[in-house]
């Protein structure tokens, strides 16, 4: 195709510049004819406006949906979620069986959340279930940690319910909306440190769904030894592990070896664990403009699955990474049937997942823009490729698009969005058809459903492996 793509931002981000400038692509302002802008989620708001947006042409792409708050504002992805949980039940489907406790064996991926001030008596009913229980609050369209805080009293957000009483969650101007959910207070620890995942999955389309799971995902850590002593409730660097909040702390840097070869890390593990010979922390008090200088407080998720191998095992830690892929996906599947899949839309999401002390992941929040700030070497080329990889499948060959297109790219220009092959995701009782790394809903229907049905009455396809019905091959069942 003729002619060279020509671009906007709003966000003056070098790993994005860069980009756009080694495929001699053409900056243009925003009032000029472009076919490429990556926006932020202020100006998508303008662009898909009623009264200040415009149509957009069959060369011009961006990098949001429009209403992509509904997976990315707080209070909308656990409403969302619990609606699809709710009508998966109306339909009677396996995947919204629950246990004798009545919890869902197989969507019980989110915190239990209420919004405030509007649920005021239903979480104030579920908190004197149990009263000695931990509860985050979140304003609902902050990010970055801000305005967030823990509780542990009924009398600490006695205001709400006064709220609650005059206000509607909707029509509510003099308070800000939150979410307040039961804090995981059993972390997975490493070095005696919270830490969380960071995952980036991009989305080409909704209907059908066509995602991808970037493998350079990273862990980010907190500075401070986690305690779910009620003494340290009010310490953020204890609980939170939002970059901004902890580039204010004190590191310890340390670094583990793994299999003979030694990883970095935010962290040194005293001891030798099966495996894992950790050695000796330095303790760096650095200054906030020090902050990353080294590891920025973070790790691999390569080298977390490493750690886990070598700690829990292979098997358990391929579960793990498993159910990740699942809650992935399944807050994808929640969403798309009331996102607005424009056909000039593609979004790159930064997932938010925890895990506990019992290896069970738990999918946090979801991020319409993730950080795309560098301050380390590492994170700076991880997010250069990021960005590299998700130009090559949402513009294929650097080309002026063309929104016709079927948005199936080519398993060779995916990078590190890496197509490893197709498999079963197998969880008790459940089996779909997925890509590895990648998830096409088209295919996954092909075949879900009449598996998930002989699955549900017994016939199983083994613990780690399957037959495919249509190829006679082996499959694998694990994620990576």
């Amino acid at each position: 195709m003729a002619g060279k793509v020509k671009w906007v931002t709003d966000i003056e981000k070098s790993v994005l510049i860069n980009n756009f400038e080694k495929r001699g692509w053409v900056q243009v302002t925003e009032n000029e004819d472009w076919n490429f802008y990556w926006m932020s989620v202020q100006t998508i708001r303008n662009v898909f406006s009623v009264e200040t947006g415009y149509r957009l042409s069959d060369d011009q792409i961006v990098n949001h949906f429009p209403n992509h708050y509904e997976l990315t504002r707080k209070d909308l992805m656990v409403k969302n979620i619990k609606r699809y949980r709710k009508e998966l039940e109306k339909e009677g489907s396996p995947l919204a069986e629950k246990d004798e406790n009545g919890k869902y064996l197989y969507l019980d991926f989110v915190p239990v959340t209420y919004m405030l001030p509007a649920d005021y008596n239903l979480f104030v009913e579920e908190f004197r279930k149990s009263p000695s229980s931990t509860w985050i609050m979140k304003p609902c369209g902050k990010a970055q940690g801000k305005g967030i805080f823990l509780i542990n009293k009924l009398s600490q957000i006695k205001k709400w319910s006064r709220d609650s009483k005059t206000s509607s969650f909707v029509t509510q101007s003099t308070k800000e909306a939150y979410v307040i959910s039961l804090y995981i207070n059993n972390p997975l620890l490493i070095g005696g440190r919270k830490f969380d995942l960071r995952l980036y999955v991009l989305v080409s389309t909704y209907r059908p769904l066509r995602c991808y799971m970037y493998k350079l995902g990273f862990c980010r850590f907190c500075t401070v030894k986690y305690t779910p002593s009620t003494s340290e409730l009010d310490n953020m660097f204890v609980h939170l592990t939002n970059v901004a909040i902890q580039k204010h702390g004190t590191l310890l840097f340390g670094s583990c070896l793994i299999g003979g070869l030694e990883y970095p890390g935010p962290f040194c593990i005293i001891g030798v664990e099966r495996g894992v010979h950790c050695l000796g922390p330095r303790v760096l008090s650095r200054r906030q403009e020090d902050y990353n200088h080294i590891h920025g407080g973070k790790w691999t998720v390569n080298n977390l699955r490493l750690y886990l191998e070598s700690t829990r095992g292979k098997e358990v830690t391929g579960k793990l990474f498993d159910e990740i892929h699942w809650i992935i996906v399944q807050s994808l599947k929640a969403v798309a049937p009331v996102m607005n899949n424009d056909k000039h839309c593609f979004e790159c999401y930064g997932y938010d997942i925890i895990i506990d002390d019992k290896l069970k992941p738990w999918l946090i929040e979801v991020n319409a823009s993730p950080s795309l700030t560098s301050s380390t070497a590492n994170d700076r080329i991880l997010k250069y490729n990021l960005i590299n990889d998700t130009l090559n499948i949402a513009v294929p060959n650097g080309e002026i698009p063309d929104c016709k297109w079927n948005k199936s790219p080519p398993k060779e220009v995916l990078g590190n969005y890496e197509i490893l092959s197709c498999a079963f995701l197998h969880r008790p009782g459940v089996r779909m058809l997925m890509e590895r790394g990648s998830y096409d809903e088209e295919l996954a229907q092909g075949d879900g459903a009449d598996r998930e049905l002989r699955s549900r009455q017994g016939q199983s396809l083994g613990p780690r492996g399957g037959r495919s019905r249509d190829s006679g091959r082996t499959v694998l069942t694990t994620w990576k």
